[in-house]
């Protein structure tokens, strides 16, 4: 395991200085249910913000992410890749072998009282998801969260965690004195396909709770619609399912993304697919065929779909202040509104 090699820029692509050494790693199990098969890497870290490289397309600059690896084991995640900076598994490995950066609220709130700091947003959840089921083991958020609070430095989390709950105390009083975004991500609603495809995670509807819940206490909370995957969670009917229960939630916006596959996340990917879906692997591979994003026409229609029926359920910029529970209709109503759906490839 190549400890030397996680550095501060490793999170996004790159390795350069050591970001901690092997001596600095305690290698734990736990024999409970929820942990059963996990293995957990506590590290004392010597950075915790990162810097986006530039020629990301991310729309941010900073970020922190206290673990790595992800127990919600989503089939798709683009964060696999960094597991192999460590020498480790990017497909089971990446599920069940947890980096635990266990300082990470302490050297948070050292870089924050840096001179050279000017109070940048930073943004979590981005790489692996901060809220994962390892935090309610390792409470690192509330230290985070403080921290940020007491700096009243701007933040953002992005999450499919429902135990982000556990903080909405901390999360309103942190509101209160510097912006706070918080957004889920609910790419579908369908059952079996996010049985199969996110396993490790809570329900799709359970994650629309914590965006009621966040309404409730008065902080906004925008639903990123990702990953949209193409010929499995794209037809019609399922992107109006979903839209409508984002609005349902109170959402104050719905954003699309369609699935990309990078190196590291595209082989776990397609091994899952030619498994369970083996008709649909040479569709991907035309899909596909020119990188790790689809199409720009595919990509601009899964937009279009959804940002027009984001206006018919009344949910987007206009309604952020005031969003809208849209009560679920009738099955006799859903059965009538089913679109046609098109053939793509």
């Amino acid at each position: 395991m190549r400890w030397e090699n996680l550095s501060p820029d490793s999170e996004h692509g790159r390795a350069d200085a050591a970001l901690f050494g092997a001596e600095a790693v305690t290698t734990r199990t736990f024999d409970t249910p929820e942990f059963r098969g996990i293995t957990f890497h506590e590290v004392r870290a010597r950075s915790i913000v990162n810097r986006v490289p530039g020629a990301s397309r991310m729309p941010f600059e900073w970020t922190v992410n206290p673990y790595r690896g992800c127990t919600h084991a989503c089939v798709y995640c683009f964060a696999r890749k960094t597991h192999s900076y460590l020498d480790l598994d990017t497909g089971l490995g990446f599920d069940s072998q947890i980096v635990v950066k266990v300082n990470a609220p302490e050297l948070l709130r050292h870089r924050l009282a840096s001179h050279s700091w000017h109070g940048e947003h930073i943004a979590m959840g981005t790489n692996v998801d901060c809220y994962q089921r390892a935090e309610g083991r390792y409470r690192l958020m509330p230290g985070i969260v403080e921290a940020l609070r007491d700096h009243a430095n701007p933040f953002s989390i992005l999450t499919k965690g429902t135990l982000i709950l556990r903080d909405l105390p901390l999360l309103r009083q942190a509101a209160d004195v510097t912006d706070v975004g918080v957004s889920v991500s609910v790419g579908f609603t369908d059952e079996e396909l996010w049985r199969t495809v996110e396993p490790g995670t809570p329900a799709p509807e359970r994650r629309l709770d914590v965006v009621r819940a966040f309404t409730d206490a008065g902080i906004g909370c925008g639903v990123l619609m990702a990953p949209v995957i193409p010929f499995l969670g794209d037809r019609p009917e399922q992107l109006r399912a979903t839209v409508r229960a984002v609005a349902a939630s109170g959402a104050t916006s719905v954003t699309p993304l369609v699935l990309h596959l990078r190196p590291g996340a595209r082989e776990w990917f397609m091994s899952w697919l030619a498994r369970h879906h083996p008709h649909l692997v040479a569709r991907y591979e035309r899909l596909y065929a020119e990188g790790a994003y689809a199409p720009r026409w595919y990509q601009r229609r899964i937009t279009r779909q959804v940002h027009d029926l984001a206006r018919e359920y009344g949910i987007g910029p206009a309604g952020a202040d005031a969003p809208r529970r849209v009560p679920a209709p009738a099955p006799e109503e859903a059965a009538a509104e089913l679109p046609t759906q098109l053939t793509l490839l």
